[in-house]
């Protein structure tokens, strides 16, 4: 049995997409930013079993799989990869540490604070709905393309920023906010599969998810219409629907989320271009 290690250290060359990175004689290379947050997407070789921190992922026919990075993991991740002619091969994926932006809203209607006591139980079933919509594991490879921003406008909420919601601190905020009129089309951006499609989420309004394969799902808040139904197939560039403010929004915006299942991740570390003007 031949077995290399490799430590990874992704520095500030790692920050920008794409970014392959793989030690001189590695069989295992990454592509994506590293930081905490982000999406990775690793490359063996056709017929690896890859597994990431002891759990086996799902790898394509291409030796191409994916995994999280969480918004705050310090830790190295640990990938293993035994390739079909019997040599193995570990790696340490080191994330890069990131700063995240504090934001404090004031002035705001209590229910945008605190979860009506009434709707506890609706938001129960919503949430395992959308727990569903991400568990699934499919086999489309559409997850390993660099995606376009799904929508024109200012980014006005960063991924990982804690909000201070009327002196309230709050979770911090899974995904990236585009600030922009209603009605502005939004369109997928790589080519997928709908998972879920629904119109009256609490918090989140008009919620489309959709299936990139491996785990990989981007969702789509506070639409108010929206254009594709649960099992459709989405091309690229294709437009799924229109911004609005449904559910639990102050104004017309696009809330964008990147998942690996139920790790919640930053959408604009997978991107091909530059993220829109910030507010």
């Amino acid at each position: 049995m031949i077995e290399r290690r490799a430590f990874l250290v992704a520095g500030a060359a790692a920050l920008a997409w794409p970014h392959f990175a793989s030690a001189q004689t590695s069989r295992l290379s990454f592509l994506g930013s590293l930081e905490q947050g982000s999406l990775v997407i690793g490359k063996a070789e056709a017929g690896a079993q890859v597994t990431v921190d002891g759990a086996p992922v799902h790898v394509s026919s291409a030796g191409e799989f994916a995994f999280g990075l969480p918004y705050d993991q310090t830790r190295p991740a640990e990938v293993l990869a035994h390739f079909a002619d019997g040599a193995r091969e570990t790696r340490a994926v080191q994330a890069v540490v990131r700063k995240y932006e504090i934001q404090r809203i004031t002035g705001l209607p209590e229910k945008f604070v605190t979860l009506p006591p009434e709707m506890l139980e609706r938001r129960k079933r919503e949430v395992a709905t959308i727990a569903a919509a991400r568990a699934k594991d499919s086999d489309f490879d559409w997850f390993a393309e660099k995606f376009d921003w799904p929508a024109h406008g200012i980014v006005s909420g960063l991924f990982g920023s804690q909000r201070i919601l009327n002196g309230k601190p709050m979770e911090p905020h899974f995904g990236v906010d585009i600030a922009t009129a209603a009605g502005t089309p939004i369109t997928a951006p790589a080519p997928a599969r709908v998972a879920l499609a629904g119109p009256d989420f609490y918090l989140e309004g008009g919620l489309t998810i959709l299936d990139h394969g491996h785990g990989v799902t981007t969702s789509y808040l506070h639409q108010r219409r929206q254009l594709v139904k649960e099992g459709d197939a989405v091309a690229h560039g294709q437009v799924i629907g229109e911004v609005g403010m449904t559910g639990r929004a102050t104004g017309p915006h696009l809330h964008w989320g990147l998942n690996w299942f139920q790790m919640r991740l930053d959408p604009s570390r997978s991107t091909r271009a530059p993220a829109p003007e910030k507010a």
